[in-house]
């Protein structure tokens, strides 16, 4: 007997992300004709059955797909749920900011300490500098982790929602949570962080159509409402 294993019994790809898009009923990815067999004779069938072609018959704009074309709309948020205001996204940021604003004290609590035993500019530079690292990387890891792990920080968590991939829904990368962070917190940390925070997160009020932040726009992302 054959010790070979039948075709199509290999391994089998991990599980997919449970949020990411799945293509609209009727248009899978291997079946032509959006699932229907081609009618026999050998000819074409017709590209729209018995209804007239969109558009007036012409292309699809934008390069979208008619429907049947076995692949994803092209709007990027079909599928998506509904993108979360941007007035929830900015209290769910405070409520990040203060529980790690908090684990940050405690960590830079005994560089305050020192300061009663030394003086001097040299000192306070080297102090400032030491803290604003320490804000740069407890706030990047607490961003990059959750995100990347399931796309919500505590905060948009208990707010009801989630950043996710504007190519396909799904959670982002370890990666593109790294960049997000990164754009986010880095400057916070070290030089302008009230008028950063104001920018870089404010920017979601006033963009069209995906309500990006500077950092979703980095790592293209955007946020939805999960309910």
């Amino acid at each position: 007997m054959s010790s070979e294993p039948p075709a199509g019994s290999g391994p089998q790809p991990p599980e997919d992300d449970p949020f990411r898009k799945q293509p609209p009923p009727g248009q899978g990815a291997g079946a032509p004709y959006g699932g229907e067999q081609p009618p026999s004779g050998g000819g074409q069938p017709p590209p729209y059955g018995d209804q007239p072609p969109p558009y007036g018959g012409q292309v699809p704009p934008h390069g979208g797909e008619p429907r049947g074309g076995g692949g994803y709309p092209s709007d990027p948020l079909a599928g998506m749920p509904p993108l979360a205001d941007s007035g929830r996204r900015t209290l769910a940021r405070i409520i990040d900011m203060i529980m790690v604003g908090i684990v940050v004290w405690l960590v830079t609590l005994p560089l305050g300490a020192w300061q009663d035993e030394m003086s001097g500019n040299k000192f306070e530079v080297g102090r400032s500098f030491a803290q604003s690292l320490v804000t740069a990387v407890l706030y990047v890891a607490y961003d990059t982790i959750l995100i990347a792990r399931s796309g919500q920080t505590l905060g948009k968590r208990w707010l009801r929602m989630r950043v996710a991939n504007l190519q396909d829904g799904s959670t982002p990368s370890t990666q593109n949570s790294l960049v997000r962070a990164l754009v986010l917190w880095v400057p916070f940390a070290f030089c302008c962080a009230c008028v950063w925070t104001a920018v870089c997160g404010g920017w979601s009020f006033f963009d069209k159509p995906y309500k990006q932040g500077l950092h979703d726009k980095a790592a293209k992302t955007v946020v939805v409402s999960t309910g």
